[in-house]
């Protein structure tokens, strides 16, 4: 029931108006293409009257007129025959042309430029009879019926009360000479020609917007449609989440791994862990290896301790390595001579290994410690 025609009441995204477009799914008059053609016809025979007249009369002189070689061979009839035929064609083809031109620029003016060649993919529903009655009363064919039929009832109605005013004119044309004859012709025809026009014009002014409203009722949407297009437009969010989660557990396992390589862990002593790594050869300063809080402080702490890494308790430097320092990032200059003196106590410790070495007192500019009043960081820690 999700998807019956009662429940899609949203308007199309432009994403679905973009797909339909890629299917060849797009608003197209028929009638104004058909107007296009026809206006350009009549331009045609209305600019060129005079020359088309004399050219009908030539070609018609030329049609009646035999001599005796050619009725006594009749290979040489057929030949001229060919040739008042392609005498036609030459005006014919390309005022043809022309007006076909005419209706696919009103066409692509009307729905937009659009080259598709899914539509034309062989596919086995097309050949499903069910499917077919049910197309057949679906609403947008009853609608092309319907149209169809107002339309040929109009043009009929206004084609029959036009010849019926020219009907007396028209019984008299076996009597006129024939330039005359083919004059009075010309003119009648223009003239219906011209009430054609109103009549095709005036529909097509009314089928463009319908075209375009019957285009976007198709494509409205139900509430299901919508959710699951803004799923596949933004990804499922509960896929992005794990994806994140799955990567952060992935960088926490390779920075605790990292741990063991570190020269020293300086601690707060319980909610920060700061693992700083120095090698003069490769560094221009001491890198951070890897950092945490509480329960991932611990972790680093533990598993310094198992490594036989130096724990350092420094309350102030843990809170500024952490709050100054990112994960492979060198420390800032600022906590150069902070970061000195632990290194020296490191260095001193791995020189005399079982001598008794007092911890030092290490300070740090209060505008660096998250816990001074002094700080006004942009990313305060939460302790």
């Amino acid at each position: 029931m999700a998807d019956s025609a009662q429940d899609r009441t949203l308007p199309a995204s432009e994403r679905k108006k973009g797909k339909a477009r890629e299917e060849g799914q797009i608003p197209r008059s028929r009638d104004l293409s058909h107007f296009a053609a026809l206006a350009m016809g009549g331009a045609l025979m209305m600019t060129s009257a005079r020359p088309l007249s004399g050219w009908m009369q030539e070609l018609l002189t030329a049609g009646l007129r035999f001599n005796h070689e050619t009725i006594a061979d009749p290979a040489s009839m057929g030949e001229y025959f060919w040739s008042l035929g392609l005498k036609g064609m030459l005006v014919i083809v390309p005022m043809g042309m022309l007006m076909a031109a005419v209706a696919i620029l009103a066409a692509v003016l009307g729905g937009g430029w659009n080259v598709s060649f899914k539509a034309m993919h062989p596919s086995l529903s097309r050949f499903n009879p069910i499917a077919g009655i049910g197309r057949l009363f679906s609403k947008q064919h009853l609608l092309d019926l319907l149209k169809t039929i107002v339309l040929a009832t109009v043009v009929g109605v206004v084609g029959g009360v036009y010849l019926k005013s020219q009907w007396q004119g028209l019984t008299q044309l076996l009597a006129m000479p024939l330039p005359e004859g083919i004059a009075t012709l010309s003119q009648t025809i223009a003239g219906g020609f011209g009430l054609m026009l109103l009549v095709v014009g005036g529909w097509a002014l009314i089928d463009v917007p319908l075209q375009r409203h019957l285009w976007l009722e198709r494509l409205k949407m139900t509430h299901e449609e919508v959710k699951q297009e803004h799923k596949d437009a933004e990804g499922n969010v509960e896929v992005k989440g794990k994806i994140k989660a799955r990567m952060r557990e992935m960088a926490r396992k390779r920075m605790l791994a990292a741990v063991p390589q570190a020269d020293l862990v300086v601690m707060n002593p319980t909610h920060y862990a700061v693992a700083l790594k120095y090698d003069d050869t490769k560094m221009g300063a001491p890198r951070v290896i890897a950092k945490g809080t509480d329960l991932l402080a611990l972790k680093i702490r533990d598993i310094a301790r198992d490594s036989k890494v130096p724990v350092l308790q420094a309350p102030p430097l843990a809170r500024a390595l952490y709050a100054h320092c990112e994960l492979d990032q060198e420390v800032p200059a600022s906590l150069f001579a902070a970061v000195a003196q632990v290194l020296a106590w490191v260095y001193a410790l791995r020189r005399t290994p079982n001598a008794a070495i007092a911890q030092p007192d290490v300070s740090v500019p209060d505008e660096l410690d998250p816990h001074s009043p002094s700080f006004h960081g942009k990313n305060r820690p939460a302790h």
